[in-house]
């Protein structure tokens, strides 16, 4: 069922509507995966399979992100970042009793930068879960995997294609509560005319390629994000499958005139390239 939520803010308007959903799988008893869909953030954690409490782990991290919503204002790039951190401690802290745990988590939050500027999209992720945003026909992308198989194909050993059956497709070199730094890559995204965000576990692209999500989501579904999942459940959903669909539309609600938000951007902010170690 899809939730609307307008941002009256004081130089545009933002239209949000959204949709979520998680499954099981087809081979998997518990669901490691967990969701929030709490304007103005939005977010799948993907609890690390294998791992003793991988379903709490997600669990503790969609919990601190939704300690930062504050219901009808954007929030800003340091909440979110806090929000990461102490996921990050509470899950590290288990290690003393003996439990070993770790999330993915990627996701977009509305966020105001100052007054002067308009709303952008933060774009944020740890791991190989992942934020897509469908720019009228063309489906693109956004965050890059953490994982060894990325890794490879950035250094040109393998390709995108041979990485679906690499041995270490499931190695994530990244991941909240596994390090004492959670450090997310981030996009900062100018919130202007209609976009549509996909974030997803895993799970779903593992299952479901890019043109195919393309395609579902083209067609115009009355919940696109259980028709991306329903296509990874019979694609045969080895792994647990969560999808987010979160379609904005923001209306510039000022006259047109000089300054930041009529003519400029943020330079190196705005398509923020991964921090690299």
């Amino acid at each position: 069922m899809a939730t609307r939520t307008t941002f009256s803010l004081p130089r545009s308007r933002v239209d949000i509507t959204v949709t979520g959903m998680t499954d099981v799988g087809r081979r998997r008893r518990i669901n490691e995966d967990s969701i929030i869909m709490a304007s103005p953030i939005f977010a799948v954690a993907d609890g690390m399979g294998g791992h003793q409490r991988g379903d709490e782990a997600s669990r503790v991290v969609v919990e601190q992100l939704q300690l930062s919503v504050r219901p009808g204002e954007p929030t800003s790039p340091e909440t979110v970042f806090t929000g990461i951190t102490a996921a990050n401690a509470r899950i590290l802290s288990w290690a003393d009793e003996g439990g070993l745990a770790g999330s993915t988590v990627a996701g977009v939050a509305l966020v105001s930068l100052s007054s002067q500027a308009d709303s952008h999209w933060m774009v944020f992720n740890i791991g190989d879960s992942r934020v897509y945003v469908l720019d009228g026909q063309r489906l693109r992308q956004v965050t890059v995997d953490h994982s060894a198989v990325q890794e490879l194909i950035d250094h040109g050993s393998i390709s995108p294609a041979e990485a679906a059956t690499h041995p270490q497709r499931n190695v994530v070199t990244r991941a909240v509560g596994v390090e004492a730094d959670a450090d997310p890559d981030v996009w900062l995204l100018p919130a202007e005319g209609h976009q549509m965000f996909i974030i997803c576990s895993d799970g779903l692209s593992r299952e479901v390629s890019d043109e195919e999500i393309r395609s579902i989501l083209l067609d115009a579904p009355a919940d696109p994000s259980k028709a991306l999942v329903d296509r990874a459940v019979e694609a045969g959903a080895r792994d647990n499958v969560s999808a987010i669909v979160v379609d904005a539309l923001s209306v510039d609600m000022t006259p047109p005139s000089p300054g930041y938000h009529d003519t400029r951007g943020l330079g190196a902010l705005e398509e923020t390239l991964p921090r690299l170690k």
